[in-house]
């Protein structure tokens, strides 16, 4: 459905094809844009001794990458906690390479995510908000996208966390702040909006591949 609408309007007649005005008025931000895609994972991107509140809507790819590596191994549960410890600087080559991990990946190895500030609990649709280790500061996902704006970077985590264990796939998230790479998966949000002001990341996890 969604491939069809998005196939037909090409950028001259976007207008007349567009979703009921009623629908497209009351989006004002890309928060709420991302309350119109799947929820994906909800908990705290951490970066040093900081952590930042963030949800994952999923714009494309497949649920059960997310599923499979963002799985807490010792609760069986999903993580509430992502580390970032790596960064990749955004350069050309680098990000071929992802590309090419998403095109080796697709259609079920990958999946691509909208990362917005998360409200904060109780406001969300899962109550349940992560407890704040001792040592860390809470501080809001802009903080995070302005550090790696400024580094030119995408942070890195590699997954599962702790490691894979046995037969587990293992996998590659990259947290993007708003770039070209990034903006190339936000073309739906950006005709909906008109503008992308609110500060977000565009995450990417790939399995990898045997």
């Amino acid at each position: 459905m969604d491939s069809e609408r998005n196939h037909r309007t090409g950028e001259s007649e976007s207008k007349t094809h567009e979703e009921p005005k009623s629908e497209t008025k009351k989006l004002k931000n890309l928060s709420e844009y991302a309350q119109t895609l799947q929820l994906a994972w909800n908990g705290l991107l951490v970066l040093k001794n900081s952590c930042f509140p963030t949800s994952m809507h999923i714009l494309e790819g497949d649920l059960g990458v997310i599923n499979g590596l963002l799985k807490d191994h010792s609760s069986g549960g999903k993580l509430t906690q992502l580390k970032i410890a790596q960064r990749l600087r955004l350069d050309q080559p680098k990000l071929d390479e992802v590309t090419r991990r998403i095109k080796q990946g697709s259609p079920n190895g990958y999946a691509v995510l909208l990362a917005t500030q998360s409200a904060p609990a109780g406001a969300g649709a899962e109550g349940t908000f992560p407890v704040v280790e001792p040592g860390l500061q809470r501080r809001l996902l802009r903080n995070l996208v302005s550090y790696l704006k400024q580094k030119q970077a995408a942070g890195v985590i590699s997954l599962p966390v702790g490691g894979a264990k046995g037969r587990d796939s293992t996998g590659m998230l990259y947290a993007f702040p708003p770039c070209e790479f990034s903006q190339q998966y936000l073309q739906s949000a950006l005709r909906t909006l008109g503008k992308l002001e609110e500060e977000h990341m565009v995450i990417v996890i790939v399995k990898d591949t045997a």
